[in-house]
């Protein structure tokens, strides 16, 4: 992957702008794709809800798209649909993003639209409660009613953090959710919706110069608002194993989900890297040690999966952030043999480390998977904005493959070594019993 040659502005409203032009893969005239990719990054995710109102970033991001200053509900969806491009948006931990890749000639369109509902989405009483329901729909769909529903990212943080921010089901309950009103929209709105809190990253075909142009042109008058400083949700780490259970009816099998504290992935970046590698050592593909031991030669379990990040995916998040391995297995074994063998596993890496062959396959898998991803413009323009946002460097992007070739067998074995059973959660996933197994649906 070639570094992309990165230009900044920052606007006097306090708008962060990251430039990312696509020369280095070739621009339209020279055969490269005419194509552009806009996102906004909103320094506000689940962890800065206040309590009483879980869920409510994620209920804000849909209220995002239901018209703005200068559109009525829908417009936005038929510009960009009309340009012939895609846009969308989702909530994690610590941001909320915002998407569109259209032809490049519509690029003006694209910082017209990301402007307009930063200076003014349209918040009513008919657009909230629409969206609440929407919300409350897409609970049932993608949780209350689906095997395995939340888990392990809505079930397993409250077993291992202890403060509301950490700890709480960021997609929301259903009494917040209902009980949100237009002032609470309003609040949320000024306080994290901010110019000078936000990165807008633009890539892909475009001239660096015209299109500081359209920035300063679209969002330049955005009015200026204070920007709450980010309080720090770090917490101490456990000082024993934490455990807890939950029924789910629709599960057909039970389950087990680990957590353990990863380091911070700021200021201990490489640290935290050593725990992505780990985390392929164990299940990436049938070569890895979890899914040969535990699938292939011992029949222990139907699925297993380590990642470091609680969302599934990596430096996603600021601290504190969650390493975790998960398991789908049979009632007749016991979730007792599947924590020991993935304890042994864990011992085994911590006391050897992985071999040298090991450690060259999931690095190389991990690099040649990020190279693959970053060529697609939408992955491309949402981590460059994601990691200006929670790093204060896009190039860092493209410096991870360099990174993580760096790490050694030692340091994978330092950290399977600090994964340790007496500071870690243990969350179990049991079937409903069958007379019960009906009464889940909402």
């Amino acid at each position: 992957m070639v570094e992309p040659q990165l230009h900044r502005v920052t606007l006097a409203n306090g708008l962060r702008v990251v430039l990312a032009p696509d020369s280095e893969r070739g621009s339209s005239a020279q055969g490269g794709p005419p194509v552009v990719g806009v996102s906004v990054h909103y320094d506000v995710g689940f962890r800065s809800e206040p309590e009483g109102r879980t869920g409510f970033a994620h209920l804000f991001e849909h209220l995002m798209f239901q018209g703005s200053e200068s559109l009525e509900k829908l417009e936005h969806f038929r510009h960009v649909q009309g340009s012939g491009g895609i846009f969308n948006g989702s909530t994690h931990q610590d941001y909320t993003d915002y998407f569109q890749v259209l032809p490049s000639n519509a690029l003006e369109r694209a910082l017209f639209l990301e402007a307009d509902r930063m200076r003014a989405p349209k918040i009513t009483e008919e657009n909230l409660r629409n969206q609440v329901d929407v919300v409350k729909e897409e609970i049932r769909l993608n949780v209350l009613n689906r095997p395995y529903g939340g888990f392990p990212w809505i079930l397993l943080p409250p077993v291992l953090y202890s403060t509301f921010a950490n700890a709480h089901n960021g997609y929301g309950d259903f009494t917040d959710l209902e009980q949100a009103t237009v002032d609470d929209c309003a609040a949320f709105f000024d306080t994290f919706y901010a110019p000078g809190n936000a990165v807008l990253t633009i890539a892909g075909d475009i001239d660096v110069d015209h299109a500081i142009e359209l920035v300063q042109k679209h969002f330049g008058d955005v009015p200026a608002r204070p920007v709450t400083a980010r309080p720090s949700f770090a917490e101490p780490f456990p000082s024993r194993e934490l455990r807890d259970q939950h029924t789910d009816p629709h599960a057909p099998l039970p389950a087990i989900a680990l957590g353990y504290r990863l380091p911070d992935p700021v200021s201990e970046l490489d640290t935290y890297l050593a725990n992505v590698v780990l985390a392929a050592v164990l299940s990436d593909g049938d070569a890895s040690r979890l899914q040969q031991r535990m699938v292939y030669q011992d029949s222990l379990v139907v699925d297993v999966h380590a990642g470091a990040g609680l969302m599934g995916a990596p430096l996603d998040a600021r601290d504190p952030d969650t390493f975790t391995v998960t398991a789908i297995h049979t009632p007749e074994v016991g979730s007792d043999r599947v924590v020991g063998a993935i304890d042994e596993e864990l011992e085994r890496i911590a006391a050897d480390g992985p071999s040298a062959d090991e450690l060259a396959r999931v690095t190389a898998r991990w690099s040649a998977g990020l190279y693959r991803e970053h060529d697609r413009l939408t992955s491309r323009t949402l981590d460059l904005g994601s990691a200006e946002l929670i790093h204060g460097r896009a190039e860092l992007i493209s410096e991870l493959p360099g990174r993580v070739q760096e790490i050694t067998a030692q340091d994978v074995a330092a950290a399977a070594k600090a994964l340790r059973p007496d500071a870690r959660a243990v969350l179990e996933i049991e079937p409903a019993s069958e007379e019960n197994s009906d009464g889940g649906a909402v």
